[in-house]
């Protein structure tokens, strides 16, 4: 018994090659880990997209709600549909909604919602690309 505790308080360190097998396992966990992040991050920016479609469906129509007869509500019904800068100037926004994709920007001139036949529907333009669709198309995860 003696031999055996005086073998192990001999060991000092780890060998070369136990460290060699942890720097490969770690490189291994980072491999998977850093793609999924990754991925979380943009899903996380989509899904801040599609909020902000959401919002800015509900401002318009709530600008359409409180008087059917202002500009606001005259452009979103139009075929050319109402800026997000009319939204904030009528008061329905606070502001523009801040790019998801390069939070230093707000979405880009050429954004804007308008009222047809079918329903709502958005443009909003990003440093990514530009985002288009209907209310249920949004709603149903195709934005």
């Amino acid at each position: 018994m003696k031999k055996l505790q005086t073998v192990v308080k001999n060991q000092k360190g780890m060998t070369l090659i136990e460290l060699l097998a942890v720097v490969v396992i770690l490189a291994i966990i980072a491999a998977v880990a850093v793609p999924s992040v990754g991925k979380i991050i943009d899903n996380s920016r989509a899904d801040s997209n599609r909020s902000n479609a959401l919002l800015i469906i509900n401002a318009a129509k709530l600008a359409i709600a409180d008087d059917e007869n202002s500009t606001v509500s005259s452009k979103i019904k139009s075929s050319n549909g109402a800026t997000l800068q009319d939204l904030v100037d009528a008061g329905y926004l606070d502001a523009i909604p801040k790019d998801p994709y390069d939070k230093s920007k707000t979405y880009a001139s050429g954004s804007y919602i308008k009222k047809d036949d079918t329903g709502y529907y958005i443009q909003l333009v990003t440093s990514k690309g530009t985002f288009k669709g209907y209310e249920k198309d949004i709603n149903s995860g195709n934005f």
